[in-house]
């Protein structure tokens, strides 16, 4: 196979919906291939508006608005890159024929944790936690009587770990109902899961195309709220471990099918892997390739779907640590030291037109040894400021 570029009317195109953080690193990546870019987001100067040939501010629910947006752009491939889209959309312009990566039935299972979940449980038979969904006050109090406590309730439609709680009693119900309602989706459904004390938790950067199926080094991450906090490469843990979950996250990303890289998330217990959840796009823990790795998972998301070789080169070991506001600002300023750019270090920033406090703005990436990476990379973070 060869590839080729132009910058005339038959240039590849793709179009991003949803035009995050991530979302821009993925532009950028396209961008270095010569492959034009249309950013898609619900508000306007969403920072991969800012590196886009174009770039459109609409409802991403709204599958009239969607499809207008996608017969007009005519892109070559279609990439949704938040879980709050129109998903009858894309099968229709499925239909129509344009190219959903990975694919409309595998956005669909994987934007909501109920479809997902009963997926990789129910039809592949993957060890996960127990669970129960409910759509009622009085459905989640008997299902976490059953689940017992602690639990984790989330909305099933959410990301970024809003509407996420845990629930250490009966007395916490109440609350975690409360905190549902902040969902970034659809707080109508409920997931109730039994709490795992783990050991530890894991992404693992599963990469697919025609050519095969890749995976980076595990990447160990700890969450505050459901929400990354930091994140490092390569994640400790046994061989034998490792291959559980690389066998699993190779079942469900074949079962779903298509192209592109999936983040899988997996705890871990006593050397026993269970299923969390999976997105099919680049992972917010996976920022840290940016850094350890010749080709990031936005490089290597970008290569799978134009059906590229996947093959890349680990620089070593490295962390990352996300800033997050502390203010609420309209066009904020990010004021980042100097020392926080060394050889082996630099800070990311978002652009992102509007802080809010808890917001993630900006994130520090090191290359060095594990345990050090981490701490400087937490350094970093706490060293930036907002205003």
């Amino acid at each position: 196979m060869t590839f080729t570029t132009t910058l005339q009317k038959d240039a590849i195109k793709i179009m991003l919906l949803g035009s995050g953080e991530l979302g821009k690193e993925v532009a950028i990546e396209a961008q270095r291939l010569g492959i034009e870019v249309i950013a898609v987001d619900k508000y306007k100067n969403a920072p991969a508006h800012l590196v886009a040939n174009r770039a459109y501010a609409i409802d991403m629910q709204d599958e009239k608005a969607v499809l207008e947006l996608i017969e007009k752009e005519q892109p070559t491939y279609i990439l949704p890159e938040v879980e709050a889209i129109s998903i009858s959309a894309l099968f229709e312009a499925e239909k129509r024929g344009f190219h959903v990566i990975p694919n409309a039935e595998a956005v669909n299972k994987t934007m909501n944790r109920k479809n997902i979940r009963v997926f990789a449980a129910e039809t592949l038979g993957l060890k996960t936690s127990g669970y129960e969904f409910i759509t009622t006050f009085e459905g989640l109090k008997e299902a976490a009587q059953r689940i017992g406590f602690p639990c984790v309730i989330k909305p099933v439609m959410s990301s970024s770990g809003h509407g996420q709680s845990i629930a250490k009693s009966a007395d916490d119900i109440e609350k975690s109902w409360e905190i549902a309602k902040e969902a970034r989706g659809d707080a109508s459904e409920l997931i109730v899961e039994e709490f795992v004390p783990f050991d530890y938790e894991i992404t693992l950067l599963t990469v697919r195309n025609e050519t095969g199926t890749v995976f980076c080094d595990a990447i160990g991450h700890v969450q505050k709220d459901g929400d990354f906090i930091l994140s490092w490469q390569p994640a400790q843990m046994s061989e034998e471990t490792l291959q559980k979950a690389k066998d699993i996250a190779k079942a469900v990303t074949g079962g779903l099918g298509g192209r592109g890289i999936f983040g899988v998330e997996f705890f871990v217990k006593d050397g026993e892997v269970y299923f969390s959840e999976l997105s099919p796009r680049p992972h917010d823990t996976g920022m840290v390739t940016l850094i350890t790795q010749s080709q990031s998972q936005f490089a290597l998301h970008i290569r799978a779907v134009l059906g590229l070789p996947l093959e890349y080169i680990t620089y070593g070991s490295g962390a990352c640590g996300a800033y997050k506001a502390k203010n609420e600002k309209l066009n904020p300023t990010l004021e980042v030291p100097d020392s926080a750019f060394t050889k082996d270090s630099f800070v990311r920033v978002f652009g992102k037109p509007e802080s809010h406090v808890g917001r993630r703005m900006a994130v520090s990436l090191v290359l060095d040894e594990v345990e050090n990476a981490k701490e400087r990379a937490l350094a970093i973070a706490s060293s930036i400021s907002d205003s």
